[in-house]
């Protein structure tokens, strides 16, 4: 009696000062979540976020897409909640053996419940140690998704997680073999049998108690001590940054980028002040609080980075280190951003300043030195600068939104570095030299490559029939066809227009295109970070766009295009600038005239062909099939990638790294190209213009050393269909030289 007396005030008395440990912390991460932008987007509809939630942690549809990992990950999930009621009960066991719950305690299938949780805890628990130690970067280097990761933080976390299941399992052995508990056999078929082996003791049960419950109470301890720990806090901001996430549907955040905020609201640049509004995030204190909830819930899992392009070949980028980077850069400043502290552009102190606070020196002498030194710190700078994130991290980034799908607690990875690129482009005017032709190609040309808008219209030349193009009325057209930078102006990507072009004509689709009132959509403008000058091209396209479809309900204004990037930015983003519209690409356009036979393929494609998914039309916007489906209707045999669909490995041109030099690893679109060579195709078709001048670059590159074979080439998936309905005829001397 007098040790079980013991071991229960040991058992309080740590509990006292673990839950006390740790509801200051919870209190304190709080206070540093709040110190983000305001942003009230996230609040509601509630049914849909909750259902969101519910859905995202019951069947761990996120997890899931490592399905090796997802139910070791879940055992210990559910170990981790529902056998919160388990250690709780260890508070009157570790005083009196023979305590249970009241009502459930003795209910068989409580007992199984229980029997389940702490088994599940253990195997789960060592299966994710072994996961962690079979992809150690001791082996695999920049392979490992852990590289980067905090191992020991992980480690530690997997102990508790077995310790805490060993004592549930413990508890009930000991239970059964002192007689204080009967239960039938398919409750008990691990405990029972082990209880045999044990003896009859009942302080052994407070003793396993007392395990139990300890392990759970230095886990307080430790996680209190250490916001950081990022593995083990997403136990519990996982759920808030999952019913948070920025689709209230339950979409990850791809396709639209999340639009230029100040102050909680959308900024108007045009009524903007720079005294006052923040433009992009220059200060880690100018992301939201929901950009802090995401850094702070980071479990370093590294799905992120084993699916990056950049990571993969070479460049200092990982996601997951920018997150962990950004969060202890905010924790480590939180202090002094706390008592006040705030810097204005040109880095000097606005926040604390003696007439602004009557306990100026107290504030002040409370501040701890290094947090004084984390706040001076620039968030985007070079080594020299002893910046946060380094300018080659920040710029090797292609948007392709790998890490957001793959993330399973919904961080929003490209709207952070899009953010942080909108500072250096609008405020610091500081960016790779090659994005400033470019820049300046758009504002003058209306296109990134500098050409006259009166030849929006050569690819035309050569065709056996007219294009119509629009002359202030838009009659019975059915669709305007927006042919795109790429498509007007890229030798190759013209193949694809005129295709395109010869497609719906066969079919009998009525549509026009807009010649030279045609501008560039501005993606690459936005994903470089130049929002105002994405903003003056955006608004004027809508300006043209809705006159042209003035006397068209909404419903009813439809356009075909054949860029990916022009899709998403037509459809996603134009309605955040007034511009709605039913906007299709051209892979889901001609797959539905072929499914209605207004286009039959005759003549099939009898050739190997491997597909590329674009990351716009694949990843950002869920187009996998229709590609596929022409590509099957041509005739030719698809041969997938190891890497497809919403795994797809980026070209390299997103974010507009198209007009960036890659100095630094492995090029993105020859590791892609080495990729698709693997499957031995004699065509590499894809869906999209960039993709196809970045695919076709990395296969000459590879002819060229002699790992390609010269029959191989890159084609848009029109043109294989276009080959079978012309049954292969050879193309009329006119369109084979202009193409």
């Amino acid at each position: 009696m007098t040790l079980q007396l013991v071991l229960g005030l040991v058992a309080v008395a740590v509990s006292v000062v673990a839950w006390g440990v740790f509801v200051a912390a919870v209190l304190k991460q709080i206070k540093i979540i709040r110190l983000g932008q305001p942003d009230g987007t996230r609040f509601g509809p509630f049914g849909p976020r909750l259902k969101t939630l519910i859905v995202e942690f019951v069947a761990h549809t996120r997890m899931a897409k490592f399905r090796s990992v997802a139910p070791w990950h879940w055992m210990v999930m559910w170990g981790f909640l529902i056998g919160s009621a388990v250690l709780f009960e260890a508070y009157g066991e570790v005083f009196d053996p023979h305590f249970h719950w009241p009502i459930i305690g003795t209910w068989s299938v409580w007992l199984l419940l229980v029997e389940l949780l702490g088994l599940g805890t253990v195997v789960g628990g060592v299966a994710l140690a072994i996961i962690r130690q079979r992809n150690h970067p001791r082996r695999a280097d920049r392979i490992s998704r852990f590289q980067g990761s905090d191992f020991k933080a992980a480690y530690f976390v997997e102990a508790v997680v077995i310790i805490e299941g060993l004592g549930i399992l413990g508890v009930k052995a000991f239970k059964q073999s002192s007689g204080l508990e009967e239960a039938p056999l398919w409750t008990s078929f691990v405990t029972q049998p082990l209880a045999h082996l044990l003896p009859s003791a009942a302080i052994w049960v407070s003793v396993m108690a007392l395990v139990k419950l300890l392990s759970g109470m230095i886990w307080l301890i430790v996680v209190g001590r250490n916001l950081t720990m990022g593995v083990a806090w997403h136990r519990f901001s996982a759920f808030f940054n999952i019913y948070f996430k920025r689709e209230a549907d339950g979409g990850v955040a791809l396709g639209a980028l999340k639009p230029m905020m100040s102050g909680g609201k959308v900024l108007d640049l045009e009524e903007a002040d720079p005294d006052k509004d923040v433009f992009g995030v220059g200060k880690v204190e100018d992301f939201t609080w929901k950009g802090v909830l995401d850094f702070s819930t980071c479990t370093e899992c590294g799905r992120c980075q084993s699916q990056c392009p950049a990571w993969n070949t070479g460049k200092p980028l990982s996601p997951k280190l920018v997150i962990t980077q950004l969060r202890d850069h905010m924790y480590a400043k939180a202090p002094y951003l706390l008592a006040g502290g705030s810097r204005d552009m040109a880095g000097d102190e606005v926040g604390l300043v003696e007439d602004k606070y009557e306990d100026y020196k107290k504030r002040l002498e409370g501040i701890d030195v290094l947090a004084m030194a984390e706040s001076e710190r620039p968030l985007v700078g070079g080594p020299d600068e002893l910046g946060v994130i380094d300018p080659e991290v920040l710029w090797s980034c292609t948007t392709c939104g790998a890490c957001v799908e793959q993330c399973p607690v919904d961080i929003e990875h490209v709207d952070h570095i899009v953010d942080m690129r909108r500072y250096q482009v609008l405020i610091e005017s500081n960016f790779p030299s090659e994005l400033g032709g470019m820049f300046k190609n758009l504002e003058n040309k209306g296109n990134p490559w500098g050409q006259n808008a009166k030849d929006r219209l050569a690819w035309t030349e050569g065709l056996e029939f007219e294009v119509p193009v629009f002359d202030g009325e838009l009659g019975d057209a059915e669709y305007l066809f927006w042919v795109g930078c790429a498509g007007a102006f890229e030798d190759r990507a013209k193949k694809t227009t005129r295709a395109v072009a010869e497609l719906l004509h066969t079919a009998g689709v009525k549509y026009t295109v807009l010649g030279p009132e045609e501008t560039c959509t501005g993606d690459p403008a936005r994903r470089a970070g130049n929002e105002f000058l994405f903003q003056m091209l955006a608004q004027q396209n809508v300006e043209v766009l809705n006159s042209v479809f003035e006397d068209r309900p909404v419903g009813q204004r439809k356009i075909v295009v054949t860029c990916a990037h022009c899709f998403n930015t037509l459809a996603n983003e134009y309605p955040q600038v007034g511009g709605t519209y039913e906007v299709v690409h051209h892979t889901q356009l001609l797959n539905k005239l072929v499914r209605e036979r207004r286009l039959v393929p005759v003549a099939p494609v009898t050739e190997d062909v491997t597909y590329h998914d674009p990351c716009y039309l694949g990843r950002h916007n869920k187009v996998y099939e229709a590609p596929r489906e022409l590509i099957g209707a041509s005739g030719a045999k698809l041969r997938e990638m190891p890497r497809h669909e919403e795994r797809s490995m980026c070209c390299g041109a997103g974010g507009a790294r198209m007009w960036m030099e890659e100095r630094i690893g492995k090029r993105i679109n020859v590791d892609r190209v080495d990729e698709a060579l693997s499957t031995a195709p004699s065509k590499i078709a894809t869906g999209c213009p960039f993709c196809r001048v970045m695919l076709t670059d990395g296969v000459t590159a590879r002819q060229a050393d002699g790992q390609a074979g010269a029959h191989v080439e890159v084609v848009d998936v029109a043109q294989m269909l276009l080959e079978s309905v012309k049954r292969g005829q050879p193309a009329p001397a006119a369109d084979a030289a202009n193409a």
